[in-house]
């Protein structure tokens, strides 16, 4: 028997029906005379899965972050697997959530850009999912396909029988935004900053209508309308607390703007780093966004005060839906996840928002994964991927993992059979949200000691020593002491390229 027919074979016997040539290999559905698996320990688990926007791993006051008040995500903390050293794969919306969903790296699912759309021929875990008897919904943004300048995003085959679409904030998609056609429906308007208003301001409107709360009710809603015989998948979506940083006044007035502290920068540090982070500096996105050398430093903490003043509230969203699942007799079998796309900039190295690089602030995000009976409680120091989720998902829940998923389960670790994961962590970035002359297109390689990233039109680097520097303030890139280390990453870096090249079609031997 060859390998393939072996792989066929092995994921037929698991009630898979697996297609014989191109990326129609992801599908691993059950076949019709096959009752869909289940776990060896009981049925198969409810998941809540929920996925703030654009929230920095060091948000949570529980891991350590004293001036944030988030009391439901700490009591989360406390009955979890809390992964520290997670990693996005891109720091963009769109490639970020396309590989997560997946468990593929940006490159070889087709979305690289928040321009661009997931190839067709990939699946998300919900679809999987779904194949298997899982009843899915979706709440908030999904993002695998285009959704600016009054786009609205095209649905894929994505597994969810719920879809209540809303991208962000804004009015963009009359009739479209489902928050927006709420709010209608409550005789509610959104109201719109003033003329000339700083990025930070409260916004004079009571938090259950905002598209947090909302997200939600919606969730929750999803859960009790949901028959108990059947399992079932909620994705929530919030938008919080991605930019424009507009919390409640209720929530801003939280936070004292001269208690939060400074952005972590050094006057003159980008001087030896790569041009477009002297753009950014000067204004996000290629020069056209949030600028850091416009804003002063009062308003620097007034934007902290606002950011963590959002997070805040995701935080009080969190609480009412882990209430909802107690109430329910839910809570027990299903697993909840705490995530973020990626994390934020904040004014940290002279840039606010996102872009090309790979700073721990904008790459780090928050990973909590609670399951009682079956996660332990407990922080990971190891290094993981969010591409390693798509298949902790499905290996929780009994399903047979797609040959082409290139992240690595973490349910070992969850239930205490493993400690370790990865040697390193693998990010990307090609031309995604801003025109830069020319378009870094750059990869990056993390180790627990360095992090290395390589601008291929550049032709230069990043080099940091993250036991001596973790701030990333020193670019060791052509110092002549390290050398010696920066070739050593290289050679990392490209084993990790060679790796994450896309295992489908299977070889035929």
């Amino acid at each position: 028997m060859n390998r393939r027919e072996l792989i066929r074979n092995t994921l037929l016997a698991a009630g898979a029906n697996v297609a014989t040539s191109g990326h129609a290999l992801m599908d691993v559905s059950p076949s019709k005379d096959k009752p869909a698996p289940r776990t060896s320990d009981g049925p198969m688990p409810n998941i809540l899965w929920i996925c703030a926007d654009q929230q920095r791993a060091d948000t949570i006051a529980a891991l350590g972050n004293a001036k944030i008040r988030t009391p439901n995500l700490d009591k989360l903390v406390g009955q979890s697997t809390v992964f520290t050293n997670a990693f996005c794969q891109t720091p963009i919306c769109g490639p970020s959530r396309g590989s997560f969903l997946t468990g593929r790296y940006p490159r070889e699912t087709g979305l690289r850009s928040n321009a661009e759309r997931i190839h067709d021929s990939e699946r998300i875990v919900p679809r999987i999912l779904a194949d298997y008897g899982y009843d899915c919904g979706l709440v908030g943004k999904l993002h695998l396909s285009p959704a600016d300048h009054r786009i609205v995003e095209v649905r894929t085959d994505d597994g969810y029988r719920v879809f209540e679409w809303s991208h962000d904030l804004s009015d963009n998609w009359p009739g479209k935004n489902q928050w927006r056609n709420w709010l209608a429906t409550q005789n509610v308007v959104w109201p719109e900053p003033p003329k000339g208003r700083h990025p930070a301001w409260g916004v004079p409107i009571d938090p259950k209508y905002t598209q947090t709360a909302w997200c939600a009710q919606e969730a929750i809603k999803f859960m009790r309308e949901h028959p108990k015989d059947k399992p079932w998948l909620m994705s929530v979506n919030i938008y919080q607390p991605h930019a424009p940083f507009h919390p409640t006044e209720e929530y801003l007035s939280h936070y004292k703007a001269s208690d939060m502290p400074a952005p972590a920068y050094r006057e003159g540090e980008l001087a030896n780093k790569p041009k477009h982070q002297q753009v950014d500096h000067q204004g996000a996105y290629g020069g056209t966004g949030m600028s850091f050398v416009k804003t002063s430093d009062e308003e620097h903490l007034l934007i902290k005060a606002a950011y963590y003043a959002m997070i805040e509230q995701v935080d009080t969203e969190v609480g009412r839906m882990m209430a909802a699942l107690e109430e329910l007799g839910m809570a027990d079998n299903t697993i909840v996840v705490y995530q973020s796309d990626h994390g934020e900039m904040q004014g940290d190295h002279g840039i606010y928002m996102k872009g090309p690089y790979f700073y721990d602030c904008l790459t780090r995000v928050p990973l909590i994964i609670r399951w009682p009976g079956h996660v332990k409680t407990q922080k990971i120091d190891a290094l993981v991927e969010l591409t390693d989720l798509a298949p902790t998902l499905l290996e929780a829940a009994g399903v047979p993992v797609p040959p082409g998923m290139q992240g690595r389960s973490l349910y070992p670790i969850l239930t205490g059979k493993k400690t370790q994961h990865r040697d390193s962590v693998y990010i990307e970035y090609y031309d995604a949200v801003a025109k830069y002359d020319p378009t870094p297109m750059a990869t990056c390689v993390r180790t627990e000691r360095y992090k290395c990233t390589y601008y291929q039109t550049l032709a230069t680097g990043e080099l940091y020593d993250l036991q001596k520097d973790p701030g990333e303030f020193d670019n060791l890139w052509n110092v002549p002491q390290h050398a010696g280390e920066q070739m050593a990453m290289m050679e990392h870096l490209l084993a990790r390229m060679i790796q994450s090249t896309d295992p489908l079609p299977l070889h035929q031997f």
